[in-house]
């Protein structure tokens, strides 16, 4: 059983910074495809971002150029979260596929393990 543990969520103001970091366990070899997703009260899920096993990442345009994805050796991804505005504030949940390969958009039905959700709130 793959468990996903995220840190780093908390309030700051617009124009601030957060780093959200998930560790993954049990991938042992191979770097397999992570992402952060988000989710808002009354909004649906949101793919945020994702990386695969050969770092190559996508963004929902809404981030592009402030956020950051990347992956290390040990299995932790990370998003790098700058330039905040308030309409990012959500509950982050990483999620992991049991493969190295990512999708062309970052759909949480082909995720296979998902993190409890940190919470992020960004005041104007």
């Amino acid at each position: 059983q793959i468990h996903l543990v995220e840190f780093g969520g908390g309030s700051v103001q617009a124009g601030g910074s957060l780093r959200l970091s998930c560790r993954a366990s049990e991938f042992t070899y191979t770097r397999n495809c992570m992402a952060w997703f988000r989710q808002a009260p009354g909004k649906e899920r949101e793919g945020v971002a994702s990386v695969d096993g050969d770092a190559r990442t996508r963004y929902v345009d809404s981030v592009k150029g402030r956020f950051t994805i990347t992956q290390d050796n040990t299995n932790t991804v990370y998003l790098q979260m700058n330039n905040l505005k308030p309409e990012d504030t959500a509950m982050y949940y990483c999620a992991a596929r049991n493969i190295r390969v990512c999708g062309a958009r970052t759909v949480g039905a082909d995720f296979h393990y998902w993190g409890q959700g940190t919470q992020v709130t960004v005041s104007s």
